[in-house]
């Protein structure tokens, strides 16, 4: 099968540190590729995924970020690199719109983020001929009237993350934003007694300036900001850590840094947002809980729980295997169905008018008609 995957033009793929989407594309890229298809990438010039890649991409400009001018030209020239795909796999906010002016069919939306008022618009506007994946249940439910043709949980390749021995500590991932947790992260480790050592990405003004003004003076001896590591010391400080502290505020569609966790062997504590219930097992990968207190003991309480268990859920439940081989089914269903429907506008093109417009032999012979 030939798969073109649009990526944004923000970051490179692989992304060199923090970068969920851009990993998640990697990954796909890679496992598809190993199952014999043939890929093509349309992602920054400075991407390194090794598979086939559009050639003449800009390298990527993370100050760019959200210009629609340059998201628009990198879509218009993927697109027109990807006209011979025979399925195209969507990553971007404003991609659907213009895959539908470029009537590349049949071309597969991974919904990255959440379903609000906005991305409802785009994606209603551009659904003639696209197919919209939801990244966990939760997410699927509040799409309202947008079709979900999947649910397809992320997965990543296990064998390529280290086990690591665990240790005294806890930790956090994430980026400098209210909605990720961090003070909340902070007071909970505060009040387990447990330190805490925290890699969050923090490249973009507000990013700074929320670091500055509201994390910076909760840290201390015991909640340590580590900077943006990248991902083999990301795995190091998670493998090293008791609990991964995932205090999120907000409903994140799927928490990939959950599942590099318990990969690690690291269990998670975190509040029941979003996707987190559909990847923590509550009470044997971690804990899932609401108050400050709650979460505190849960803390504590992670260190008993069995490390081995919490790798051989995601060798069980997330691998990158498991996620290419459902969107495969999914790409052979839409072309399945796509050839059914050419069939049947074939056979009706070979229906005989009605008679109106039917001219019988002897008017013909005649040259009169009705």
């Amino acid at each position: 099968m030939r798969i073109g995957i649009v990526a944004p033009p923000w970051i490179p793929v692989p992304p060199r540190a923090y970068g969920g989407i851009e990993s998640f594309i990697d990954t796909l890229a890679r496992e598809l590729d190993a199952m014999g298809h043939e890929l093509l990438l349309a992602a920054s010039g400075d991407s390194e995924c090794p598979v086939r890649r559009v050639p003449g991409f800009p390298p990527s400009d993370p100050e760019l970020m959200g210009v629609t001018t340059h998201e628009l030209r990198h879509l218009i020239r993927a697109y027109a690199s990807l006209a011979d795909m025979d399925v195209v796999i969507e990553n971007t906010l404003a991609g659907p719109i213009v895959a539908r002016s470029a009537r590349t069919r049949p071309v597969v939306t991974v919904a990255h983020g959440p379903f609000i008022p906005l991305v409802q618009e785009l994606y209603r506007a551009a659904s003639e001929g696209m197919s919209y994946v939801a990244i966990s249940h939760h997410q699927a439910s509040t799409a309202g009237d947008i079709p979900i043709a999947r649910v397809i949980h992320h997965g990543i390749r296990a064998d390529e993350v280290p086990v690591g021995p665990g240790g005294r500590e806890a930790c956090f991932l994430g980026r400098m934003h209210p909605d990720k947790g961090l003070p909340e992260a902070i007071r909970i480790a505060e009040l387990a007694g447990v330190p805490l050592r925290i890699a969050a990405k923090m490249r973009e003004p507000a990013e700074r300036e929320y670091f500055d003004e509201v994390v910076r003076p909760l840290l201390g001896p015991n909640a340590e900001y580590l900077g943006e590591l990248d991902t083999q010391e990301k795995y190091e400080l998670v493998g090293q850590s008791s609990v991964l502290l995932n205090p999120i505020q907000w409903d994140e569609p799927f928490g990939l840094v959950m599942v590099e966790s318990l990969a690690t062997g690291t269990p998670v504590v975190a509040t029941p947002r979003g996707s987190v219930p559909e990847i923590i097992d509550d009470g044997r990968t971690g804990f899932v809980r609401s108050s400050f207190d709650e979460l505190a003991e849960a803390v504590s309480r992670a260190g008993d729980l069995d490390r081995a268990v919490c790798r051989a859920d995601v060798e069980e439940r997330f691998t990158s295997a498991r996620m290419a081989r459902e969107y495969v089914g999914l790409f052979e269903a839409l072309l399945d169905a796509e050839t059914t429907e050419v069939a049947r506008r074939r056979r009706a093109a070979h229906v005989l008018p009605d008679r109106r417009t039917r001219v019988s032999e002897g008017e013909r012979a005649t040259g009169r008609t009705a």
